[in-house]
């Protein structure tokens, strides 16, 4: 039954009709049985954007995309045979195809007017991106659809700066901006580096410094880590905005933090010629697409730093190994000199006395090289004590003012503190790196050392934490103001033997030593440093509390003669050093009892034969190795003192109660205050 409409003054009904079909907001075509379109209303033009003349006569079918046509007609010619109203939102899976060639998704109701005795349906045909909760939704799904491609390409690559730079071009796509752009803080805060970028503007290009200045976006991301969305550049009083941005039509930006292990390292920005473009959503993303760039960095330093670590553990285990068996060498090499250079042949003459001089200096550089090795791959057995940090480094400050060049100026700040470690080994490990601060000011500078205490170890040391000091750490820093380094120097700076002076100059074993002695301190090392900003290198190691430096024993026994006719069981695989040994204990008054291995030592033991000492070597060979054969000896032997010795030994390095030791290669004179030593502890 048809309800008449009420009629308007001054308007028919055909007026009226017409009226209401060009004023509708939704897309409306008038459709034959046969499916030719009639009638289109405005909406439907710009819809499908074709004219009035094109559209009215075409087949309904030429607006379905061609895949989908034979089951669109079938549906027409059943739907003609039994016309029913359908209202819009019963399915969300129909598409229109435009003039163009393009496809959108629509909503389409259907009204037959054939009870109203007219051969005709009006199809309604709504855009549905025109539904703001819809549009919302698949903006959210695009979103999510670039960040998910994003985290694959994440997952799969290992250079983090490739995906830095896919990440303006994932940004400006997602968002449908004009510009994105990735800013790096320099080592130095006072600037920004642009790492990456799409649609910069000709002011702008990658690898430029821009100033961190006060007033910025970027500058506020930095210090304060909150996003920093601006809606409208006209209206914005916060920041101020650079005048190319405003002239190149941007009107609006979002700015978002990028961190690295807990600290703002940079910002991710994104800019828009679209008044009010950016929304919580956006947000959203980019904080998202921001973190997930993060987490590859720091992903990436940690595998390089695993990689850098096994690759000095490896070089360490080797120099480890060459360390002993040079150390043997130089042991018959400087011991046979000194039987040489006493003999009375020898004595007289005048030439042979320089050139054994002058081997003998050459076998202490070699001991001196041997020791840097050991330093660096922590092989070495240090003697840690507490030490007064403030008299070391007043000491070491005098020291360098007189031996430096005198147009390096060096300043002293240090707290009284007490750290420890082995106070030889600290004092050359700082020796070292002021040093190189010296070589990198060629033309004079500034040395600045600063002592100061530390709660941990900082994060990027890599240093393991399971060994931290309860008593928190001691920093000693070293700055100069030289040449600096550049990120491929800095990555190799604590690699044994590199080193970017000319040949003679130096061995590459400065850093690596002071690397090696840090670690097996139980503290850490960090290097900073940019080209033509300076270096500043610190030393962590763990501070002591003043009341457990004061009960410390800092005894020492002095050198003292040895009783002679002393019995030495001395046990050393080596027949050269063993000789060398003998020869040495024989100009001491000492009866040398000597065997290749422990099991031989072991049995003459058992005989019951007397000894004075136990003389061994900790390296011997296939067999009982001379800590276990120390172990056995004390079992039995209580009292019988135990001199161990060794060109090098990880057996020591983490003994509670470590025994005196004698390095190798030694002179007469260290065996003689070594085996004084032990014969005089009472313990």
């Amino acid at each position: 039954m048809m309800v008449p409409l009420p009629s308007l003054p001054g308007m028919d009904d055909g007026a009226l009709f017409r009226s209401l079909f060009s004023a509708y907001p939704d897309a409306l075509l008038l459709v034959d049985l046969q499916g030719t379109i009639q009638l289109a209303n405005p909406a439907a033009l710009d819809l499908l954007g074709y004219s009035i003349d094109q559209l009215t006569g075409l087949s309904v079918e030429q607006l379905v995309p061609d895949a989908i046509r034979p089951r669109h007609a079938a549906f027409r010619n059943a739907y003609a045979a039994r016309p029913v109203a359908r209202p819009m939102g019963t399915q969300m899976d129909l598409v229109a195809r435009c003039r163009d060639g393009s496809e959108v998704k629509v909503e389409i109701a259907l009204s037959p007017l054939q009870d109203h005795g007219l051969p005709y349906v009006v199809a309604a045909v709504r855009a549905v991106g025109e539904y703001p909760r819809v549009k919302q939704a698949l903006q959210r799904a695009r979103y999510a659809e670039h960040l998910a491609r994003f985290g694959r390409l994440a997952v799969e690559a290992r250079d983090a700066s490739q995906l830095m730079e896919l990440v303006p071009v994932v940004a400006s796509e997602a968002l449908q901006v004009e510009m994105a752009k990735v800013l790096l803080v320099e080592s130095n805060g006072l600037e920004f580096r642009i790492a990456a970028g799409v649609g910069l503007l000709p002011q702008e290009s990658i690898g430029q410094r821009l100033p961190n200045a006060p007033g910025s976006p970027a500058r506020h991301v930095m210090t304060t880590g909150e996003t920093v969305l601006m809606r409208d550049y006209a209206s914005e009083t916060r920041f101020t905005i650079p005048a190319h941005y405003v002239d190149a039509g941007m009107v609006c930006e979002l700015c978002v933090a990028l961190g690295d292990r807990g600290r703002t390292i940079g910002t991710l920005a994104v800019r828009s010629r679209t008044p009010q473009r950016f929304g919580d959503d956006e947000v959203r993303f980019l904080e998202s697409l921001s973190s997930m760039l993060a987490t590859v960095m720091q992903r990436s330093a940690s595998e390089e730093a695993l990689s850098h670590a096994q690759r000095l553990e490896t070089v360490g285990q080797l120099t480890g190994g060459v360390a002993h068996d040079f150390n043997n060498l130089l042991t018959v090499i400087s011991g046979n000199l000194q039987v040489l250079e006493e003999l009375p042949a020898c004595e007289d003459d005048e030439m042979v006395r320089q050139l054994v001089a002058a081997a003998q200096r050459a076998t202490r550089r070699g001991a001196e090289l041997t020791g840097k090795l050991l330093a660096f791959s922590r092989r070495q057995v240090l003697q840690p004590v507490a030490v007064d940090t403030l008299a070391l480094l007043g000491s070491l400050t005098d020291m360098l003012r007189r031996t430096l060049d005198q147009r390096i100026t060096i300043t002293l700040h240090a707290q009284a503190l007490l750290c420890l470690a082995d106070p030889v080994q600290l004092e050359s490990a700082l020796l070292n790196i002021a040093i190189n601060a010296r070589d990198a000011m060629p033309q004079g500078g500034t040395i600045t050392i600063e002592c100061r205490s530390a709660a941990d170890l900082p994060a990027e040391s890599g240093a393991a934490h399971a060994t931290r000091s309860t008593d928190g750490y001691v920093a000693i820093e070293i700055s100069d103001t030289g040449q600096g380094m550049p990120e491929s120097v800095k990555e190799r700076a604590f690699e044994p033997f590199f080193t970017t002076k000319e040949a003679g100059r130096g061995t590459g074993l400065g850093l690596s030593t002071v690397y090696g002695f840090a670690r097996q301190s139980h503290g850490a090392i960090t290097l900073a440093s940019t080209p033509g900003d300076g270096t500043t290198v610190t030393l962590y190691l763990p501070r002591v509390a003043e009341q457990a430096a004061a009960g410390a024993d800092t005894d020492t026994v002095a050198g003292q003669h040895l009783r002679p006719g002393l019995r030495v069981l001395l046990v050393e695989d080596d027949p050269e050093v063993r000789n060398v040994m003998r020869a040495f204990l024989a100009a001491l008054s000492c009866e040398a009892i000597a065997f290749a291995n422990a099991e031989d030592a072991l049995q003459m033991l058992d005989t019951g034969i007397p000894v004075d000492l136990l003389l061994t070597d900790i390296v011997l060979g296939a067999g009982m190795r001379g800590t276990e054969l120390a172990d056995c000896v004390n079992a039995r032997l209580p009292q019988l003192p135990v001199l161990l010795m060794s060109g090098y030994s990880s057996d020591l390095l983490d003994e509670p109660h470590r025994r005196e030791l004698l390095r190798k290669p030694c002179t007469r004179a260290d065996l003689e205050r070594a085996m004084a030593r032990v014969l005089n502890d009472p313990q």
